[in-house]
């Protein structure tokens, strides 16, 4: 299965994990957080951006194997979100 993103193609084969996030700046610090998170936390730190996350890496693995995709609004997100969401349904 391949999702044909802005990006580019990316393969839904070997995933082990499909997530949406934030990336945050904390007084200098950048993190990944969850969407959770944020909408309880959010108003004390600084988004950069919201994010879909591919992670291919397998368990025990310690170097990561993940694509990023970067969206400047929540809704872009959760659009992508759900577009991808379609693959896993069929």
């Amino acid at each position: 299965m391949i999702y044909k993103s802005k990006e580019g193609d990316i393969s839904l084969k070997n995933l082990t994990r499909l997530y949406g996030a934030v990336v945050i700046d904390m007084q200098g610090e950048i993190a990944e957080m969850s969407l959770e998170w944020f909408d309880l936390y959010g108003e004390k730190v600084k988004l950069v951006n919201y994010v879909l996350v591919f992670d291919y890496t397998l368990p025990g693995e310690n170097v990561r194997d993940k694509k990023v995709l970067e969206f400047v609004n929540k809704e872009e997100l959760i659009e992508t979100m759900n577009e991808v969401a379609q693959f896993f349904q069929k």
